[in-house]
């Protein structure tokens, strides 16, 4: 692994020991810091960064509002949300859009397996979690989906794009768009990490 990551917390014994933690596993990848907010903006802005690990309350937060924010100034940026707070607040921002939630007095395995969790499938989502995220949900949430809407439902989980998916059920792009738009409301999600857990947890 040799991507390039950025931790963004605001107590420096946290950034180094974060990094001391991930460096010992993963020699190769690159770390920066930021201790604020403002520093995390500069720095996407600056350099191209594979995953972000933020603290949601250092000096100069946004809370929730960060995730649409940091996501437009680096669109294929990962975001894992790094804090203490309780799993409530964990789930608001994975519905805002970020890739996962790693608590802040995680054991060094449980840090490795979030960031390459991150990496390689695109999200990580601890166990306490998951019943969360499907919270509200049906046992079976493509009960709700039409036959065109779980087929393409079954496309994205298997990492088909829309180009791909027009191509193969000869729809048009804008069409597959439509859809996804439907699956997403309709399955109450806001990514596709979402969306590939929903398809696990049914299969």
């Amino acid at each position: 692994m040799n991507e390039r990551i950025l931790i963004a917390d605001g107590h420096y014994v946290v950034r180094a020991g974060t990094a001391l933690v991930l460096e010992s596993a993963y020699p190769k990848i690159r770390i920066d810091f930021a201790e604020n907010y403002e520093q995390v903006k500069n720095h996407l802005t600056d350099h191209h960064y594979d995953l972000l690990l933020l603290d949601i309350d250092m000096p100069g937060t946004q809370y929730k509002k960060m995730i649409s924010e940091l996501k437009n100034i680096h669109e294929n940026l990962k975001i894992l949300i790094f804090s203490d707070y309780e799993r409530d607040v964990a789930i608001q921002y994975i519905r805002e859009g970020a890739e996962g939630y790693l608590n802040k007095q995680s054991s060094e395995e449980e840090i490795h397996e979030a960031v390459r969790s991150v990496m390689e499938k695109g999200y990580y989502y601890p166990n306490e979690l998951i019943g969360l995220i499907i919270q509200n949900k049906k046992s079976n949430p493509a009960e709700k989906l039409s036959s065109r809407e779980y087929e393409i439902f079954k496309l994205l989980a298997n990492g088909n794009g829309n180009l791909e998916i027009a191509n193969q059920l000869d729809i048009q792009m804008s069409t597959v768009s439509t859809y996804k738009k439907r699956v997403f409301k309709k399955l109450n999600i806001s990514n596709i990490a979402e969306l590939i857990r929903v398809h696990e947890m049914i299969h």
